[in-house]
């Protein structure tokens, strides 16, 4: 079973609508569904916005579903010119970037205490993704914001191309529990391309429209 874990509903129907739907429940607070998609049995947590929503629900969906892997996919910022708005990208690593122990350990900026490395690596992509969707560094945080510190902080220091407020917390939910994750994020907002709240209003439905087209060939490869 794939497990996915998805902060928005917005971002969720885009495969509830396409999927049977043979359970729902109540996880943990947390609004769950099972079904069939595509032939393959999966398991949809709505997390909510967050880091510490992401790391409850993929927890609490980890431990009862043991899934054979876990799925996060939505929209997200692109921070350079070679994200492009409502393209999707896959994400080969993510680093928490509001998280900073360099005060108490000398490390870099998002190495979580029990890792020596800021930036947790994802599951390699199957064959049949690579050439369908360029990889990308992401940096979460729970904030949105058009702060001049963080897109200096994103770009100069950590390299990162991405920003969500969900991914790095899944993907460090994964590890712990030794499964395999892989992400998938469509851009609604560039920074530098004026404000990003409006640019995320404006692009968010085109850009989870290109996700839904992607969904079919990303559970037929990784499921």
């Amino acid at each position: 079973m794939i497990t996915a874990i998805i902060a928005m509903e917005s971002e969720a129907e885009i495969l509830l609508k396409n999927a049977t739907i043979t359970a729902q429940k109540t996880l943990l607070g947390k609004k769950v569904y099972e079904g069939v998609f595509c032939g393959k049995q999966f398991s949809l947590l709505l997390c909510g916005v967050g880091k510490a929503n992401a790391a409850l629900g993929a927890g609490a969906a980890l431990a009862i579903y043991r899934p054979s892997a876990l799925l996060n996919f939505g929209v997200a910022g692109g921070l350079n010119e070679t994200t492009r708005l409502c393209e999707v990208y896959s994400v080969e690593k993510a680093v928490q970037f509001d998280f900073d122990l360099t005060q108490l350990n000398g490390g870099k900026i998002g190495t979580l205490n029990e890792y020596s490395e800021n930036y947790l690596a994802l599951s390699p992509l199957p064959a049949a993704l690579t050439a369908r969707f360029s990889p990308r560094a992401l940096a979460t945080a729970d904030r949105f914001n058009d702060s001049a510190a963080d897109y200096a902080l994103l770009t100069k220091t950590l390299g990162a191309d991405i920003r969500d407020m969900e991914g790095g917390a899944i993907v460090q939910a994964a590890k712990s529990a030794g499964v395999p994750a892989y992400s998938f994020k469509a851009i609604s907002d560039v920074a530098g391309s004026g404000s990003t709240t409006d640019q995320y209003l404006k692009n968010r439905a085109a850009a989870l429209e290109n996700l839904e087209k992607a969904l079919p060939g990303i559970f037929a490869a990784i499921g």
